[in-house]
């Protein structure tokens, strides 16, 4: 059979593991995806209904990889599976996020969700924060509405309520009190608007699965064979999801890597992945040991790092790949120093024929992309910076606002945010006597303006019923205004925004083949729920990649710069909460290392300017767990390597 083709025996025993409890422990570069897909596939064959299959991702680019890979598989006709029509349909493969959103929009509305909810992103949530910050006279400079948004993250990923939270929690210190309360509010602001956020998409359907057993029984009828991609990131609330689901046929399968583990600081729990022998004792354990990206060199420094932790599994990966290049260290003067060694480095590299987007520089905070930026603007290097993602650039968030307005017109954020995008002369406090109930007090100008507006969210609520996506969303760029505003009246600026908004349609092509509504649906559940990883295939700009290592997880390269290796920095002192996990830092390490496949090169500086003050860096401890046989110094610019 083609599918089991090529496959060593590993892959091929958790391919064929169809039945009960499965956990495979996939190294980096293991073929974990294709071992997914396959069994999905295999599945199929033996005569399983597609639409039974349940497969879970955590980004929607894994997602749409996986969904095409089937869809091929599917569509090649070597194999025609048994008890399979022209007519079935395929797996539903999904982000948890994109789970919880298609149970909440089938089954939501015996809890009060209407079918097309909005879904509030971060940075929405925390304006809706920072509101009930002000209400309680708490200034945002004494806790920030990303802390307090923080905190109302994790403690929903643990299965609290803004209830419950007020009552295990207001009375342990002032913080946890204006915390409590401004989730109470926040939770009040997000009802008024038919809205959710990221959070409640896991926290609503665990809600709906435990509460109502009749549409748990659905549920799990409907999907038999449940399939989650990374495990090891799933937090405690997704781990009772994927229980709930897999209850009645026990068919769970799951795939994680422990040493990947880098998300216990938004909630992530390892022992998900940690325990499932002992949650299910009759699983099948099957480890994934052979890499199929790295280099040797590569491979047996990934291991010697990563060996060292001790709350993890056995595994010992293993490669046929060659020797390969050995990794090469630089110790810089400076933060300057480091980011021309690496410009100069990487055009080393563009000449001898490595493609720029085979080419990524990763970093353990953001802030140290500044000066890496200007040494590549210095010396001429083409780059791309994973940073503002394109459905956060306001021109986009506001067209956004009209699409989610043609759905329902009753959300008043969507309403003042339109209005006021192009502007037309209605001002908030025109809104809020709306909003209030007082259109008789509004001047007849003012009146004017407003049925105009309503008048055009009228006819694209009526346009929202027929037309494809992609035909609507030309539709409401035009009737809205945008257009006439960026691009006909607007300046060159305005143009390269007009662009960005322009992009929405061919985003919106992909759903193309749903009905109306539930196309522009599903079209801005993508908007809510897109990833910093969606963004690379959707930047056109050719250079290299910026990004932190956290970013970089799930991708690969031919080349990677890791700078910033010194202590303090990587490992890092810890984020404001407590001391660093110095094993969660060795695994990011971890995951740094194995995103190169032929080349890695380690970069620190012996100064660097902390809060505007030049402090000396030792080198990080990190960098002993290396094996000094697999390294090269590189001194080219006059500069000796620290010892460590």
């Amino acid at each position: 059979m083609k599918h089991l083709e090529g496959l060593n025996d590993a892959q091929r025993r958790a391919v064929l593991a169809c039945a009960g409890p499965v956990s495979v422990l996939a190294g980096a570069g293991a073929g974990k995806t294709r071992v997914l897909t396959a069994r999905v596939y295999q599945l199929i064959l033996e005569g399983t209904s597609p639409e039974s299959i349940l497969a879970v991702t955590f980004t929607n680019k894994a997602a749409r990889e996986m969904r095409e890979r089937i869809r091929v598989m599917l569509g090649a006709g070597a194999e025609e599976p048994r008890g399979r029509s022209a007519a079935s349909g395929l797996p539903f493969v999904a982000t948890f996020h994109g789970l919880g959103r298609e149970l909440l929009e089938s089954y939501g509305s015996v809890m009060g969700i209407p079918r097309y909810f909005s879904v509030y992103d971060r940075d929405d949530s925390e304006k809706l924060i920072a509101t009930a910050l002000k209400k309680l006279d708490v200034s945002t400079k004494e806790l920030s509405p990303r802390a307090v948004m923080g905190r109302i993250s994790r403690a929903k990923g643990a299965g609290l309520s803004a209830r419950e939270f007020y009552e295990k929690q207001a009375r342990s210190s002032f913080g946890s009190r204006i915390v409590a309360e401004a989730w109470q509010a926040y939770e009040k602001a997000l009802a008024e608007e038919k809205a959710l956020d990221f959070d409640d998409l896991i926290v609503r359907p665990v809600r709906l699965l435990e509460e109502h057993p009749d549409i748990l029984a659905a549920a799990q009828q409907r999907w038999q064979y449940i399939h989650i991609d990374e495990y090891q990131d799933t937090n405690a609330l997704q781990g009772r999801l994927a229980n709930l689901l897999s209850a009645a046929h026990r068919n769970l399968f799951v795939v994680g890597d422990i040493d990947q583990t880098i998300y216990t600081w938004r909630g992530a729990t390892i022992e998900n992945l940690l325990e499932f022998e002992k949650q299910y004792p009759d699983a099948q354990t099957i480890v994934l040991e052979q890499n199929y990206r790295s280099t040797k060199n590569l491979v047996e420094a990934a291991n010697a790092i990563i060996e060292r932790n001790t709350r993890r599994k056995e595994k010992h990966s293993t490669t046929e790949n060659g020797e390969g290049e050995p990794i090469v260290i630089h110790a810089a003067q400076n933060a300057e120093g480091e980011a021309r060694w690496i410009a100069r480095k990487i055009k080393g590299l563009l000449r001898v024929g490595t493609e720029p987007e085979e080419i990524a520089i990763l970093y353990r905070t953001n802030v140290q992309s500044r000066v890496l930026e200007e040494g590549f603007l210095r010396e001429g290097v083409p780059y791309k910076l994973l940073g503002t993602r394109y459905f956060d650039r306001k021109e986009v968030k506001d067209m956004l606002a009209w699409i989610r307005l043609a759905l329902d017109s009753s959300r008043e954020t969507d309403k003042v945010r339109a209005a006021s995008s192009p502007p037309r002369g209605i001002g908030k406090v025109t809104l809020a006597k709306l909003a209030a109930g007082q259109r008789d007090q509004l001047k007849n100008a003012e009146s004017k303006k407003v049925e105009l507006f309503e008048g055009i969210v009228r006819e694209l609520a009526r346009a929202a019923e027929t037309l494809i996506p992609s035909e609507f969303v030309k539709l409401a760029i035009d009737k809205s205004g945008m257009r006439r505003a960026l691009f006909e009246e607007g300046s060159e600026e305005d143009r390269e925004r007009f662009e960005n908004v322009e992009e929405l349609a061919s985003v919106a092509v992909r759903y193309d083949g749903l009905p109306g509504k539930e196309g522009i649906a599903n079209f801005l559940a993508e908007a809510a729920l897109s990833s910093d990883q969606d963004e690379i295939d959707r930047t056109e700009k050719r250079g290299v990649t910026l990004m932190t290592v956290h970013a970089a997880k799930g991708l690969e390269f031919e080349a990677v710069f890791v700078s910033g290796m010194e202590e303090g920095l990587f490992p890092h002192e810890g984020m404001g909460e407590g001391e660093r996990d110095e094993e969660e830092e060795r695994r990011l390490f971890y995951v740094a290392v194995t995103r190169a496949k032929e080349r890695l090169y380690l970069s620190l500086a012996r100064m660097r300017k902390i809060y505007g003050s030049d402090l000396l860096s030792e080198p990080s401890s990190f960098l002993a767990d290396v094996d000094r046989s697999l390294v090269v110094y590189d001194e080219d610019d006059g500069e000796s390597v620290i010892d460590y």
